[in-house]
């Protein structure tokens, strides 16, 4: 039989005791080793499952009356955490078997009398246990969380209420097969063949490949019923999803029943983890062998992502400058992703440090991409490195720099991205880019935010440098209900937005992360982003070895203490780099320094409140009599205003021809201001912002002058 180097794998579990039932009334601790056998009776399906006829459970099925009455409040109503999962596969099977252990929290405002949980529709619960008895049914759920497009969802009833706030801790057993499904597209009439290449979350012998909730339900959720058709639902909901989840954990004891070659490793949310095997027959063929192969993931906090697992049947190759760990079984793929990171390489250097934290692992895989910060599932079909590096500027980047932090972890990419545009096409190109980037800010952004509210003193270790409110971070324990995030609830009246810092969709955390840190760039200069970039990985990476949590505001703090170290020596070295680029700036004091950051991250950070609405007022142009030596010069008056609620420095250039002028100019908001810029030649037009400042319709604004007929007004 032949088989793919990728299998990404679902959680393996223990065998399921025959003397557990599904009513059971507490879950006891094993004793000994559990030890997985397998029997050769066991005769492969004919075929895999299908989800409209869901296979006999253990746990009876709920009654309709009791099934309609189910609301999505209480679907929402829990989150879970800690993790803790034994996990048995068999890809010639297609088969999962798990020992689950979690904690579900109430983060309602009410006692809970009953929860959901969901899996995909072709697993099911065998049992499930608490301290005290707890009634069990079981029905399909319609969703598309799930790519068979349901879910097997379980009804928990409880003996006694789950007060606001409080936790109960859950053990039970699930199993089933996982085979590949596009229903859920070819529902909405995509083609097979898209379907396919989208949904290739499955278990078998050829490819096995699971990427969580949004994709496939290998694990227990619990979540209202979402679906494609509706709007972005269900990728807000994937958002909110991993926000809320970001510091639970997770454990994995993972078991691998395999014939033939073993698995070599398992990637765990990104990361290797070497797989051990043994062999039950070590005098049979190989081909013909059976084994199991082990795998080991401590708990670790499950961060900004979905879980996932991935197993390879073919050892990694470290590509030749050793930026790249790739599995293919076709080596000469490896040679133009080389190319694309040798290309990439320099500019990652210059910006964030001589040597990345690790190589960027890709799995060379048929199907859409999927990336998990350093790890990259693509089909490895491109022969031209110009194909590649545009896309490989953004995944290179993850291996130089990480953070836990949504906004700063892909927004850096992506602000990286956009630089490589600059170097390689031109600053043009690059704002274009930019531009149509950000272009859906306009359609999610609050166009009344709220008023600025004064951020409370500093709890719990978290410092505040900044004078407005981040009603994002608290201090208060995360399963108490009144401190949830305002990201994972329905916006107040006003405010359709997310501040970066609580940022949960990829518009905000990805797109507007890299706006702000170009406009960053503008205000700081090169230089100074550059040192910043580099200071903080390192005080990430060291953080990270202690078991510290990232400060939320250390990066602010970082790029004021650079800039004003660098105070009187900035333009200097920005103006021999590439004047052109625009990042030329000011020195400014220390005071002027801490006050445009402060506005900065208050305004565009820590919380929302929108995007720039800026106009031009009125243009006056006035000649200025030659005088020592020189022509007739022209001094511009610009007045503009800024009907957003967010300050900005925005560029105002004069231009006539290729010749330009630029200032830049600080305005409050829902304020006007005046410049005045002094032209050596004839002015043409005016033009207010390049695109680096996001805005609530159009980026740039022009006006045409026409001097020596009448004054533009």
């Amino acid at each position: 039989m032949t088989r793919s180097p990728l299998f990404v794998l679902a959680f393996a579990s223990l065998a399921l005791p025959s003397a557990l039932t599904a009513q059971q009334g507490a879950d006891p601790e094993p004793h000994g080793q559990v030890i997985f056998h397998r029997s050769d009776e066991q005769a492969e399906p004919e075929h895999a499952p299908s989800a409209q006829a869901p296979r006999s459970s253990k746990i009876p099925r709920t009654p309709e009356k009791t099934l309609a009455s189910i609301t999505d409040a209480e679907r929402s109503a829990i989150t879970l955490d800690a993790w803790d999962l034994d996990l048995h596969i068999a890809p010639a099977t297609s088969s999962l078997r798990a020992r689950a252990r979690f904690t579900v929290t109430n983060r309602s405002f009410a006692p809970l009398h009953r929860f959901t949980l969901q899996l995909s529709s072709s697993l099911h619960w065998e049992s499930l246990a608490a301290s005290a008895p707890l009634h069990l049914t079981e029905h399909p759920l319609l969703t598309d969380a799930d790519h068979t497009g349901q879910a097997t969802e379980i009804l928990v009833e409880l003996p006694e209420p789950l007060e606001p706030g409080k936790s109960l801790q859950l053990s039970g057993f699930y199993s089933g097969e996982i085979p590949s499904s596009g229903e859920r597209l070819l529902r909405i009439g995509a083609p097979a063949e898209q379907a396919t290449h989208a949904d290739w979350d499955q278990i078998s012998p050829e490819s096995t490949a699971l990427r969580g909730f949004g994709n496939v339900l290998w694990y227990p959720v619990s979540s209202p019923p979402l679906f494609l058709g509706d709007g972005a639902r269900l990728f807000q909901a994937i958002g909110r999803s991993r926000f809320e989840q970001q510091e639970s954990t997770m454990r994995l004891h993972l078991t691998v029943e395999y014939v033939g070659e073993p698995p070599v490793d398992a990637f765990f949310d990104g990361r290797r983890y070497p797989l051990s095997h043994t062999t039950e027959e070590p005098d049979v063929a190989v081909a013909q062998s059976h084994g199991v192969a082990v795998a080991e993931v401590p708990v670790l906090p499950i961060g900004f992502r979905t879980p996932s697992l991935f197993l390879t049947s073919r050892a990694s190759r470290p590509s030749e400058n050793q930026l790249l760990s790739v599995v293919t079984d076709r080596p000469e793929a490896i040679m133009p992703y080389t190319a694309a990171s040798n290309d990439v390489a320099a500019l990652l250097r210059d910006w964030l440090g001589q040597t990345p934290l690790g190589p960027l692992t890709i799995l060379d895989h048929p199907g859409e991409p999927f990336e998990d910060s350093a790890f990259l599932v693509v089909p490895m079909a491109a022969t031209d490195a110009r194909q590649i590096t545009p896309a490989m500027s953004h995944s290179l980047t993850h291996a130089w720099f990480r953070s836990s932090l949504p906004w700063l972890n892909e927004g850096v990419p992506q602000f990286l991205a956009l630089l490589y545009s600059e170097s390689t096409l031109g600053r043009d190109r690059a704002l274009a880019e930019l531009r149509q980037i950000i272009n859906p800010l306009t359609l999610v952004e609050p166009e009344t935010p709220p008023a600025p509210a004064v951020r409370p003193a500093a709890q719990g270790g978290v410092s505040t440098s900044s004078s407005a409110a981040s009603p994002s971070i608290s201090a208060e324990p995360k399963n108490n209900p009144a401190a949830t995030l305002p990201s994972t609830q329905p916006p107040p009246p006003g405010q359709a937005g997310q501040s970066l810092i609580a940022a949960h969709d990829e518009v905000y955390y990805r797109a507007k992360s890299a706006a702000v840190l170009w406009m960053l760039r503008s205000l700081v200069g090169d230089t100074v982003l550059k040192q910043t970039f580099a200071r903080y990985r390192e005080q990430v990476r060291q953080m990270e070895a202690k078991g510290m949590p990232e400060d939320p505001h250390a990066f602010e703090h970082m790029v004021e203490e650079v800039a004003e170290r660098a105070a009187g020596q900035v333009s200097a070295a920005d103006s021999g780099s590439r004047p052109s680029a625009g990042t030329t700036v000011k020195p400014r004091t220390p005071e002027e320094t801490h006050r445009m950051l402060t506005t900065l991250f208050d305004d565009w950070v820590y919380n929302d409140r929108g995007l720039a609405d800026l106009s031009i007022v009125n243009v006056t142009p006035r000649d200025l009599p030659a005088r020592n030596g020189k022509g007739v010069s022209w001094l511009v008056a610009v007045e503009i205003r800024n009907d957003g609620a967010v300050s900005v420095d925005v560029p105002v250039t004069v231009r006539s021809g290729t010749l330009t002028s630029t200032e830049r100019v600080h305005i409050d908001p829902h304020a006007s201001i005046s410049t005045r810029i002094l032209f050596e030649g004839i002015p043409e037009e005016v033009q207010v912002n390049d695109g680096t400042v996001p805005e609530t319709t159009e980026a740039v604004h022009v006006r045409p002058l026409h001097v020596g007929s009448a004054p533009a007004q």
